[in-house]
């Protein structure tokens, strides 16, 4: 049985831990490092990255953060949680995680007044998905080893690289959970990949 995490230190927490349940999968919130010995995989929610941060570095996650991603467990970042995948970011010189080789600008579809909803094609996912984009940022450039999974107009907002994944908007705030399914998914295969 396999269990997903999700960052409790800020944002959108409990409407995902309700999408990872909806899939059939236990979730749990992680708000302690330790906790992240217990999960195979992990999704860090939308939230404010800036915040986030200062939480990460407040509790000590930062290392046991990059030790999950070397350990090839799976992780999820969404809107917030995309920033702190990138390995690059507009107008900063220092990562944060930095494990996903993709280039990010933050809030790029503007500010909170210009949140808005768009059915987006996702690759394996859906031909119509209902995307919730909330100060949302997006993908400028995607390393060779990124499949870039969905664009909206022009701009890639969803991507995938090996264990990695990472979209610029709320797939946990609509009752659609096919993305959630497909993280699920890959969380699967990664774990039977460790028992082999």
């Amino acid at each position: 049985m396999i269990k997903i995490g999700v960052l409790a230190l800020q944002g959108a927490v409990r409407e995902h831990i309700q999408s990872v349940e909806a899939c059939g999968v236990e979730a749990i919130a992680i708000k302690h490092k330790e906790e992240l010995k217990e999960i195979d995989g992990l999704i860090l929610p939308g939230g404010e990255s800036t915040a986030m941060r200062r939480l990460i570095d407040k509790y000590d996650f930062m290392d046991a953060l990059k030790d999950f991603a070397a350990e090839g467990k799976p992780m999820f970042g969404t809107c917030a949680g995309l920033i702190l995948l990138a390995k690059n970011l507009v107008g900063y010189s220092e990562p944060h995680i930095g494990v996903m080789d993709v280039t990010v600008e933050r809030n790029s579809f503007g500010r909170q007044v210009d949140s808005f909803e768009a059915d987006l094609a996702i690759k394996d996912v859906a031909s119509a998905f209902p995307a919730v984009f909330i100060r949302a940022p997006h993908i400028v450039e995607a390393g060779e080893n990124v499949e870039i999974l969905s664009k909206h107009n022009g701009r890639i907002v969803a991507a995938r690289e090996g264990q990695f994944l990472g979209c610029s908007f709320h797939p946990e705030l609509t009752e659609n959970h096919r993305f959630t399914g497909y993280f699920v998914e890959m969380v699967k295969e990664a774990k039977q990949k460790q028992l082999v």
